[in-house]
């Protein structure tokens, strides 16, 4: 079969000829045959060498998520590459533990669910069991063009939130999260926190009530500012700065409650319910992400255009 291989750390994957993985007898992994395999955020940093997580060893076939059939059954599937031992979705066949596996609903486009997957899970659950998003509110995506983002501002606008605003910096990212519906785009200006947090709360119609933060750094900081007395602020990443210049009397003066959120505190049950829910309502239209879907003996140049951010959106690998 053919599959994406990290070899060195720190460069794009080398498509070649691979053996067809088989599961071990009674070891509890099923063989998937794999119709998409995006390239996430996840993918890029472990392949770097610089992840957290610890230093994959190479050669590994990268993709930490995917959606193929199994038994007959389209599913999407969670792996271990990058993370632990064992390889991922960008190859023809894949192995997947089967307790981890979710049917799909059907019919819906595989490279649809990949594009949106784990991403829009975070965004489904920063918003609702983290921060507790309810009907009427008014809601601050930071980071809107990303496809956490985009997915963000759809499913505020499902749980019933009054106000959406969407922030982000580039012109492109603006674009892509005008096209997610939010009620109002703001752009992001780094060297102004101040004129930001009067631009959200002026696009929000008043003082905030929750923020969806992707980003940390500056815009985080401003976009707290703009949060009301008991506001809440869900961090889940932090692409523009690991530290955010938030003064203690913003914080404790209005009593804001700042969360952190990651995937890798839900449960398997959860996982497995959040990625229905982001499946079905990417089956009946609700919900889309901007994504592009490329083949994968083109894995390399790909690979290159997501980590320089030169892709249009998530780009998925179809083999």
């Amino acid at each position: 079969m053919r599959a994406a291989e990290i070899r060195d750390l720190g460069a794009p994957p080398v498509v070649a000829d691979r053996p067809v993985p088989e599961p071990e007898p009674g070891g509890g992994a099923v063989p998937v045959t794999v119709l998409a395999g995006p390239i996430t955020p996840l993918d890029l940093l472990c392949a770097s060498g610089t992840s957290y997580l610890g230093t994959p060893a190479t050669p590994y076939v990268p993709g930490v998520q995917g959606v193929g059939r199994a038994g007959g059954r389209l599913v999407w599937f969670p792996t271990t590459a990058g993370t632990a031992a064992g390889d991922g979705s960008m190859a023809g066949v894949a192995l997947a533990v089967a307790e981890d596996v979710v049917e799909l609903p059907a019919p819906v486009d595989p490279v649809a669910v990949a594009a949106a997957g784990l991403s829009a899970v975070a965004a489904l659950q920063a918003l609702t069991a983290t921060g507790g998003l309810t009907a009427g509110e008014t809601v601050v995506v930071l980071g809107a063009g990303g496809v956490v983002g985009q997915a963000a501002i759809q499913l505020a606008r499902a749980q019933g939130a009054a106000r959406v605003v969407a922030a982000a910096r580039s012109v492109a990212a603006r674009e892509r999260a005008g096209k997610a519906g939010p009620d109002a785009v703001v752009g992001i200006d780094d060297a102004d926190p101040d004129a930001l947090t009067g631009a959200l709360r002026q696009a929000a119609g008043g003082p905030v009530d929750l923020v969806l933060d992707p980003l940390f750094g500056p815009p985080a900081a401003a976009a707290a500012r703009a949060l009301r007395p008991g506001g809440r602020l869900v961090h889940l990443g932090s692409a523009a700065g690991e530290t955010i210049p938030l003064d203690s009397g913003t914080i404790r003066g209005r009593s804001l409650r700042l969360l952190g959120y990651t995937n890798l505190a839900l449960t398997r049950a959860e996982r497995a319910a959040a990625i229905s829910r982001v499946a079905a309502a990417v089956a009946d239209g609700s919900l889309r992400v901007d994504h592009e879907s490329v083949p994968l003996d083109d894995a390399a140049a790909a690979w290159e255009r997501q980590a320089a951010g030169r892709a249009r959106g998530r780009i998925v690998l179809t083999p």
